[in-house]
């Protein structure tokens, strides 16, 4: 069955990086919940406009699908910011352990201000932080602070991830 893995956190957290640098070490796939938007998602954000609930219920459904399909193990960078996309999440695929990555306000308006081509603005960041509701005691996973290389970064998680998995150990 493989780990399933969830990189969750705000816009500009570095989700797609982490994730994908993530993946590789631990020798599973790697899917950015991004590309499973529909256009009308898509073109919402780009406009400016922040996605609601509505919007967000079927993205999620793919979401959760494609970590139920994983036989190997996954590692998805999805932004998960409630409690109730990610119990949608792990009613799909309950073994789901999620990595929040998580920053100061100035360093993530930074990176989404330094972004180039990117559908989702810097102006929605602060509705991202103002809708973001913290891993709560009860759920699995572990919170990652951002600052640093995205070296570094992974090798926080990939220790914070130990107990939750045998086969994950951190680099010596």
């Amino acid at each position: 069955m493989g780990v399933r893995i969830i990189v969750m956190g705000v816009s500009a957290v570095g989700k797609s990086t982490v994730g994908r640098l993530l993946a590789e070490r631990l020798g599973v796939p790697f899917r950015d919940a991004d590309d499973l938007h529909p256009a009308a998602n898509v073109a919402k954000m780009a406009s400016g406009v922040a996605l609601d609930d509505t919007d967000r219920g079927p993205w999620l459904d793919l979401v959760g699908a494609e970590l139920q399909d994983s036989t190997t193990g996954v590692v998805i960078a999805c932004s998960a910011l409630k409690r109730t996309y990610r119990d949608r999440l792990r009613h799909a695929a309950p073994s789901t352990v999620f990595v929040h990555l998580h920053g100061s306000h100035e360093l993530l308006a930074a990176r989404a201000a330094a972004r180039a081509g990117h559908f989702m603005p810097a102006s929605l960041l602060d509705s991202q932080l103002a809708a973001l509701e913290p891993l709560s005691i009860d759920e699995t996973g572990i919170t990652v602070d951002v600052a640093g290389a995205p070296a570094e970064i992974v090798d926080r998680a990939v220790a914070g991830l130990g107990p939750f998995f045998e086969a994950i150990t951190p680099r010596s």
